[in-house]
């Protein structure tokens, strides 16, 4: 990486910085031996932080007085004893990186503590200046200070924010069970919530959620949890709320572990008539979800059922899929129209909403209505957008560039400060400070973020020193301007195209991948142990490199550019074939391995779709979205590629079983 640019601004600014160039004296060399000492520091202070080593990050705090990222070595020493630090530590600590990060990062993290405190007054003074306001916590006290100090009418704000959550939670769980106690917020809403933590596999969501309304109720949602037909075969009756809930609760869980075996349970005549039509409609709905994610031919027949109305959004999407894998066009309508506002809103429902009024429509007012919705979500920003267009008869073009950005906006990127520390973050290897800091920078330290000529040029400047994920991600924010080279930049260029061009992939599909494997990252490494540009597995890397012919192949070398490339190609390009050419399909397999998608493809009998609809119905939800992203990409990139038009529907084709007639290939692909 070159930050020369950066190097500058910072000197002119008496800033502590290091370089790549040899020093031209002793003096420079010593100098150059005392940052990296300094950098050593920093990330000595970086371990120690998440080891929650409180003496040892004040003892290397005074050694990095001056450094550039000194503001997080400050952070990480309060931060990590803030439990018991004066009013006064936490002032000066505001004062004096005032502006920056780390000092709304902290404040973050002190609302949060006065809200666990319940110390209200010291709350709201302190509220006003926080800036990046993203924090769901800190929303819920917000929330909850304004209805214990105020009155204030948050019912809805806290029932929205405590339903949308995915995992339990102290602060929205505070602010609900304080409105619960007052009679501000039904009981049903605790009990609504236990169902999504059942449904979803998350006992501590129940459990938390019954809680609110009486604690001797945890045990009987524990014991549902583990043996819920135990319970039901127990329960002769469900005459009283609690009691029809609790039912609810175990037919969730039952419909979570055996959907079948829910089903036969719910149909008895006892649940039929003890129930209500909301409680059943809901367990309907998580049985149908569950045989969608199957893919069970079923599971249109389970949600039918139900009353669409009285289902979670959950299940809505889940039946729209089914639906549409079933090529039910009324079912995608209803259960579409039965989602709320801000669901229904989002592309892909508009796009297949707006497909599904084309393809019943019998009026030209019915199918100009259907191509308005099309026309309002047209464009290259994502694949349903772009799927529009395509229907519209349009193909995907590269947009005119912006306008060349001026020196003045590259320098007031280039002087930042807080893009200077992101990329010196980077540099040193803090990736995760980087970005954070990187993304509060461009996107949250002003109220809307920064406008699209700064973002550009934030994003040239990351672009110029390589770090290509914010490169991307902070072109991808621009609003009324696109400069899609930017968001889909092609570094390592002749090494990819040497490499497609060798064994006969399409580069376009190559950086499609790379881009949502890694977004350039040489270095990546994923949770569960995938490596470098092209995310390769370990088992994977072995197995490939010896069918390629890399006899001398070492682990350690899978993060070398050219090797992971090679490693990554050559599998991608067994993967393709082995699925006759499918791009969606070999996706999914680069993603998930190749025996789902062999799976989710179907059997003899089973219905070919659009790979679109097939894509939808991916029962993972990474995979789903990986599917999508890649076509989208490599659409793109053929665009910028080749400077002809493209078709993203032309690339997805159709999915469905395998010829029975073709022999099965690549069976021994792990």
């Amino acid at each position: 990486m070159q930050f020369s640019a950066i190097l500058t601004s910072l000197a002119l600014a008496g800033c502590a910085v290091s370089t790549f160039a040899a020093p031209a004296s002793a003096q420079g060399r010593d100098a150059a031996r005392e940052i990296a000492r300094s950098d050593d520091t920093i990330l000595d202070m970086a371990q120690a932080y998440k080891a929650r080593d409180r003496k040892r990050l004040a003892a290397l705090l005074p050694q990095v007085r001056g450094h550039l990222l000194e503001p997080w070595a400050a952070y990480w020493e309060l931060s990590a004893r803030l439990d018991d630090a004066s009013l006064a530590d936490i002032q000066d600590f505001m004062t004096r990186f005032s502006g920056t990060y780390q000092e709304d990062r902290l404040r973050a993290e002190w609302l949060q503590q006065l809200g666990r405190r319940s110390d209200w007054s010291s709350f709201l003074r302190e509220l006003p200046a926080y800036r990046m306001n993203d924090d769901r916590a800190v929303r819920c006290y917000s929330l909850l200070a304004d209805y214990v100090t105020q009155g204030s009418d948050v019912s809805a704000a806290v029932q929205d924010n405590w339903l949308g959550l995915k995992d339990a939670d102290e602060a929205c769980g505070s602010a609900a069970g304080q409105l619960i106690k007052d009679k501000k917020l039904a009981p049903h809403i605790a009990w609504l919530r236990a169902r999504l933590g059942m449904e979803n596999d998350k006992l501590r969501i129940a459990t938390q959620a019954v809680a609110l309304l009486d604690p001797d109720w945890v045990k009987t949602v524990n014991t549902i949890y583990l043996t819920p037909a135990k319970y039901l075969n127990d329960k002769l009756t469900a005459l009283r709320p609690q009691t029809r809930e609790f039912v609810s609760l175990a037919l969730i869980r039952m419909a979570y572990l055996d959907p079948v075996m829910a089903a036969e349970e719910v149909d008895k005549l006892r649940w039929k008539a003890q129930l209500t039509q909301e409680e059943r409609s809901w367990v309907w709905g998580v049985i149908g979800k569950r045989l969608a994610q199957r893919l069970s031919d079923d599971a249109l027949g389970y949600f039918a059922k139900g009353q669409l109305a009285q289902m979670h959004e959950d299940h809505l999407i889940w039946a729209t899929r089914a639906a549409l894998r079933a090529g039910r066009w009324n079912v995608v309508q209803d259960a579409i129209a039965a989602m709320p506002e801000a669901t229904r809103n989002d592309p892909t429902w508009i796009y297949w909403r707006a497909r599904a009024q084309l393809a019943r429509a019998t009026t030209d007012a019915a199918r100009a209505e259907a191509t308005r919705a099309l026309e309002g979500i047209a464009g290259i920003k994502g694949f349903y957008e772009m799927l529009a267009l395509e229907d519209l008869g349009r193909k995907v073009t590269v947009p005119a560039k912006p306008l060349p950005l001026t020196p003045e906006e590259k320098d007031h990127a280039r002087t930042n400060p807080g893009l200077a520390r992101a990329l010196y973050a980077v540099q040193i290897g803090l990736r995760t400070e980087g970005v954070r800091e990187w993304n509060y920078t461009t996107n949250l330290h002003s109220k809307g973020g920064m406008d699209d000529r700064g973002l550009l040029a934030a994003a040239d400047l990351a672009c110029k020193n390589e770090v290509w994920d914010r490169c991307i991600n902070t072109s991808e924010r621009t609003r009324s301007v696109v400069d899609l080279e930017q968001r889909f930049p092609m570094p390592f260029k002749n090494a990819v195209l040497a490499r497609t061009q060798l064994i006969g992939l399409e580069p376009a599909y190559v950086y499609g991948l790379i881009r949502q494997e890694s977004r350039f990252i040489m270095d990546a490494k994923s949770g569960v142990g995938a490596s470098g540009l092209m995310q390769v597995m370990p088992a994977t890397a072995r197995w490939t490199a010896k069918k390629i012919g890399l006899s001398d192949f070492q682990a350690h070398q899978i993060t070398d550019r050219d090797t992971n490339i090679a490693i990554g190609t050559g599998y991608l390009k067994l993967v393709l074939d082995s699925f006759g050419g499918s791009l969606p399909m070999a996706a999914a397999a680069y993603n998930a391995g190749p025996g789902r998608p062999r799976l989710w493809r179907g059997q003899a009998g089973a219905p070919t779709v659009e790979a679109a609809i097939w894509a939808e119905n991916v029962p993972f939800s990474e995979t789903r979205d990986y599917v999508k992203k890649v076509l989208a990409n490599t659409t793109l990139y053929a665009a910028l590629i080749t400077g002809q038009p493209q078709s993203l529907k032309a690339r997805l084709g159709t999915v469905g079983p395998r010829d029975a007639s073709t022999p099965e290939t690549g069976l021994d692909l792990p």
